[in-house]
């Protein structure tokens, strides 16, 4: 019933990380635009073809040496893949929302890892996108560093000695960086205390957006944790700031979590075995309703309180109960209905699989 050869999950699914019981994964971006070509949204078909024509050039049929590892791209181009496909790049976080809506030119390169994304003519010529398990944002770096510098050899980017790298979006000028952490913090939620960092975290130089970054919203604890200004600050001060603020965000939701096991044992625990028992017997749920109980279940299985459910398998259905994804496992478009059946389906499936001792 589901064809799991229909999906491939990025590697910082598949993986685990440093500190991924909270920290699902890592995000280095740039912004990067031509010199002598308008921004997309000005240019004519003729100067997003040449953009294309270019980072085709530049990133196919090689295999590029980066940080010591060979990297070999594919590309899909948005015009040609069905919306489903589309949404499968987005619930991956390898594509922005905004990308794969129509539009001519739009192309996306990725490595056989999908490791390293990037949007061609989106809001600007190039999103150059790394994505690692856990917390690794210094690697994420050196690898968009070196990436950027291999494109940078073959094309003068748009630079200005007063403002840095130009971008469409004022809030990308400077250094063009966005760096950001995706973390799941059902502690600090379930603790009433969730607001209050975010207030913390915005006083330090960064924002908290939804599961797909700006202009989405939060889904089953997860949030992005990512700086706000790239204008007048060096890209390592600016990973710096986000790496530190990230390790008081660790040591806040571990904290929250021990004090509501140790004031709120009954309540932490009915919570998650509610939550356990819902995922293993239902027949039908939404999107949102099984992000969250999935996340109380990842939270009871760090807890120690579910045994032997296998960390990598929920990091895997945070993804594949997804619509696009659920829909290309069972390989037909189905209705919004039926994809609650199936996602009932899938989840005890694969529960019952793995088991779920408690």
């Amino acid at each position: 019933m589901f064809n799991k050869n229909n999906v491939t999950l990025s590697s910082w699914i598949r993986q685990k990380g440093n500190e991924d019981d909270i920290i699902l994964s890592s995000r280095i971006r740039l912004a990067r635009n031509f010199k002598e070509i308008p921004f997309p949204g000005q240019s004519t078909r003729k100067q997003l073809d040449k953009v294309v024509s270019k980072m085709k050039d530049i990133l196919l049929d090689k295999n590029l040496e980066i940080n010591g590892e060979k990297y070999k791209f594919n590309y899909i181009e948005i015009e040609n893949v069905s919306p489903v496909k589309r949404m499968m790049y987005v619930e991956k976080n390898l594509s922005s929302p905004n990308f794969v809506k129509n539009g001519y030119g739009k192309i996306l390169f990725y490595d056989q890892d999908e490791k390293i994304s990037i949007m061609v003519n989106e809001e600007d010529h190039l999103r150059i996108q790394i994505l690692l398990p856990g917390l690794q944002i210094n690697e994420a770096w050196e690898i968009a560093d070196q990436i950027d510098d291999i494109i940078e050899d073959e094309i003068e980017y748009a630079f200005s000695k007063d403002w840095g790298y130009l971008s469409a979006c004022p809030t990308n000028i400077g250094t063009g960086l966005r760096a950001s952490v995706m973390v799941h913090l059902p502690g600090l939620n379930l603790s009433g205390n969730i607001n209050n960092l975010f207030e913390v975290v915005s006083k330090l130089g960064l924002t908290v957006r939804g599961i797909y970054g700006e202009g989405s919203e939060s889904s089953g604890n997860i949030f992005q944790i990512s700086n706000q200004i790239t204008l007048g600050s060096k890209e390592e001060d600016i990973i710096d700031n986000l790496e530190s603020v990230t390790k008081q965000v660790i040591n806040q939701e571990q904290t929250s979590r021990n004090k509501l096991f140790t004031e709120r044992e009954v309540f932490i625990k009915d919570k998650i075995l509610r939550a356990y028992g819902k995922l293993k017997y239902a027949y039908s749920i939404s999107t949102d309703e099984a992000m969250e109980l999935l996340s109380y279940v990842k939270l009871g299985m760090e807890m120690d309180i579910i045994k032997e459910i296998d960390s990598l398998m929920l990091k895997k259905l945070f993804i594949l109960i997804r619509p696009a994804h659920l829909q290309s496992l069972i390989g037909e478009e189905i209705n919004s209905e039926q994809r609650d059946i199936k996602r009932a389906e899938l989840i005890k499936n694969e529960l019952n699989v793995k088991g779920g001792k408690i």
